[in-house]
């Protein structure tokens, strides 16, 4: 059932829809696992890594209601349900327990450069099917860029 006809032609909206689900899925994911890493930081970085996590989740947070929203207006319905994203998603699950601050940080580089890697894809998938989802998808790189860039200078590595 489609309760909004999209503009787009079926191939193309077929692109387009796998990508927004799978951003989606990412997305969700990655702010789960960035606030359980959060509530469980410890160590002499404590406050630094528990604020950049809450930064992360805040940006993740807006970004999925924006894939969502999007994948929406073209008629697809967006599907961020637990048992959805924990089957479909691509980011390592957060280790069980308290995590000391250098591991939190390398778990963090690694889901970051995870979904930046499936995100660059999506970019690519997208580019000539619907410019509007491109142009969407470049700005979630980005802001996942900037945060992995700033987990990797808190690493050290």
């Amino acid at each position: 059932m489609y309760a909004v006809k999209s503009t787009l032609p079926d191939e193309a909206l077929k692109v387009v829809g796998e990508a927004l689900q799978g951003a989606l899925v990412d997305l969700v994911d990655l702010s789960l696992v960035a606030k359980q890493t959060h509530w469980n930081v410890v160590g002499p970085r404590f406050r630094t890594v528990h604020l950049q996590l809450d930064e992360v989740v805040a940006t993740a947070r807006t970004y999925s209601d924006t894939v969502a929203e999007r994948a929406a207006a073209l008629g697809i319905a967006p599907d961020g349900r637990a048992a959805t994203v924990a089957k479909s998603t691509g980011i390592a699950t957060a280790p069980e327990g308290w995590q000391r601050d250098t591991d939190a940080v390398a778990h963090l580089v690694d889901a970051l450069a995870s979904v930046v890697t499936r995100m660059r894809e999506r970019m690519g998938a997208v580019g000539k099917a619907d410019p509007v989802t491109e142009d969407l998808i470049i700005q979630i790189t980005a802001a996942l860029e900037k945060h992995h860039w700033m987990f990797q200078a808190e690493d050290g590595s």
